[in-house]
């Protein structure tokens, strides 16, 4: 048993002594590498570190936001009977171009002609009543009562011409306002019950385009604003809008708020049911100040970034760090709208080497001034803005999405946060929809 507990200690004790060599050896040679990792990890007493840099460009930028939506026509009715009967006339041909108060369709109206004709005769027995006996009281030969009876029966007869009139006309449909008729349902010699649909008109010389904001724009959305809209059916296309309702109630399932835009369409080349994606505008700032969106180094709440300043030397730049105010953002940039001045140039990469503020540091890519090249941030925030021609400049006359708008106020600015101007509402009407001669029905 001595013997066993004596080999054992010393196995333990041989252990040991092998673990401590092993580690005395690996710890004496990686001795010098550590040093040498650790005195190039840190800048050596007297160098600059070096960073990437930037200087703050000057862009037009546009404050939109993006959304999809559908069109639809400014004024849509379908056509209903509101009594039964049979069709006898129908006055116009699918996809024809109707006026208000044009005669679509007319129903068998014998029988209420008849009645009208039999309420005429009613009346004008009843009013030779009231008149004979009006001079029968003056000579005392009846009594008031038979005056006030021959009264009471003109008004009768004259209710039951009204009822007959009334019901004639109404086996008469017209057409409640301008537009096109859409492909009819019914033909000539049909018998309907009330109710029944027989064709639909839509005034599509201005149309409806509907879409979702998200609600954080609610402030930023005004009356009179502008809206670019293409549509997927007609690539290469672009339509100006014109914001018209927003609407005060927002969607607490979605969280957004449902906005209305008028698209002038007198050219007749959109439709209802159109998919449309739409670029509401709340305002543009032609002297925005742009930085690489890199350059920010958030802390907290609060943005930072690291201004470079000319050194004492040449091709020298001291380090100063800058709060910043952050506004629109853009894929790969950043407005600043307050902190930085144009021209100023901050760093993009590289802010982990400066580790004080007032580091004299040195530039190794420098981009070029903004006006050395052409503006990303401009062509990013309205592409093709130069290419688009608006529909309107195409035709001539009033536009038919600014009919009506004298009541609305003007758009107030938008506010600060923003700082753009909103497209102001309309202060003059506009005259109605062209004239066009009435056309008689067939």
């Amino acid at each position: 048993m001595a013997s066993k507990a004596i080999y054992s200690v010393v196995a333990v004790l041989g252990i040991a002594g092998l673990s401590g060599a092993a580690w005395w050896y690996q710890n004496k040679a990686n001795s010098p590498t550590k040093a040498a990792s650790a005195g190039s990890s840190q800048p050596a007493a007297g160098a600059r570190p070096t960073v990437e840099a930037a200087r703050v460009k000057v862009v037009k930028l546009v404050d939109d936001a993006q959304a999809v939506g559908s069109l639809r026509s400014r004024r849509s009715v379908v056509l209903r009977p509101e009594v039964s009967g049979r069709i006898t006339q129908l006055n116009f041909t699918d996809g024809q171009r109707v006026r208000k108060g044009q005669v679509l369709v007319q129903f068998d109206d014998q029988l209420p002609l008849a009645q009208v004709q039999q309420s005429l005769a009613e009346l004008s027995i009843a009013q030779a009543n009231q008149k004979r006996n009006q001079e029968l009281v003056a000579q005392n030969f009846v009594s008031q009562r038979s005056l006030d009876e021959s009264a009471a029966n003109l008004q009768v007869a004259q209710a039951r011409l009204s009822l007959a009139r009334a019901t004639a006309a109404r086996l008469k449909i017209v057409a409640p306002f301008d537009g096109i008729a859409g492909i009819r349902q019914v033909n000539p010699g049909d018998y309907l019950k009330d109710g029944a649909d027989i064709v639909n008109i839509e005034d599509i010389d201005a149309v409806f385009v509907d879409f979702r904001l998200p609600e954080r724009f609610q402030n930023k959305l005004k009356r009179g604003q502008s809206a670019v809209v293409d549509m997927d059916a007609l690539p290469g296309r672009t339509y100006t809008a014109v914001v018209q309702a927003i609407d005060p109630l927002i969607d607490a399932n979605g969280r957004s708020v449902a906005v209305r835009a008028c698209i002038d369409n007198r050219q007749l080349q959109l439709r209802p049911g159109m998919f449309a994606r739409v670029n509401a505008v709340f305002g543009e700032r032609d002297n925005a100040r742009v930085i690489p969106e890199e350059a920010l180094v958030p802390q907290g709440d609060k943005q930072y970034v690291i201004k470079l300043v000319p050194g004492p030397e040449a091709q020298t730049w001291v380090a100063r760090r800058v709060a910043v105010q952050v506004g629109i953002r853009r894929p790969g940039q950043a407005e600043i709208t307050s902190g930085l001045e144009p021209g100023d140039m901050v760093v993009t990469t590289g802010q982990q080497r400066l580790q004080r503020d007032g580091m004299t540091v040195r530039v190794v890519d420098l981009s070029p001034p903004a006006a050395a090249r052409p503006s990303d941030g401009a062509s990013a925030a309205a592409p093709a803005a130069a290419s688009r021609v608006p529909a309107e400049k195409l035709m001539g006359g009033a536009n038919p999405c600014l009919v009506g708008m004298r009541e609305a106020s003007p758009a107030p600015a938008v506010s600060g946060a923003t700082r753009g101007s909103a497209a102001p509402a309309p202060t003059e009407a506009m005259p109605e929809a062209r004239a066009r001669p009435t056309r008689k029905p067939a």
